[in-house]
């Protein structure tokens, strides 16, 4: 049951770093270019959630009980 709390919480920050990074790219019509751009979410907080959520999720999807 841990396992599953723990890929939930995982997930939640997969989520949440995949949208904040898929907001972001509302700055290229703005005049930025891809470089910019991956600098401006690589200072980002948040934009690590979601490689830190992936990482969680991979770690415990083995462990999780099969029904």
């Amino acid at each position: 049951m841990i396992y599953l709390l723990i890929f939930l919480i995982g997930f939640g920050l997969a989520v949440s770093g995949g949208v904040s990074i898929i907001l972001y790219l509302n700055f290229i019509p703005a005049g930025l270019n891809w470089h910019d751009y991956l600098t401006f979410i690589q200072g980002r907080i948040e934009c690590y959630f979601l490689p830190i959520g992936l990482i969680i999720m991979i770690a415990t999807i083995n462990k999780l009980p099969v029904k």
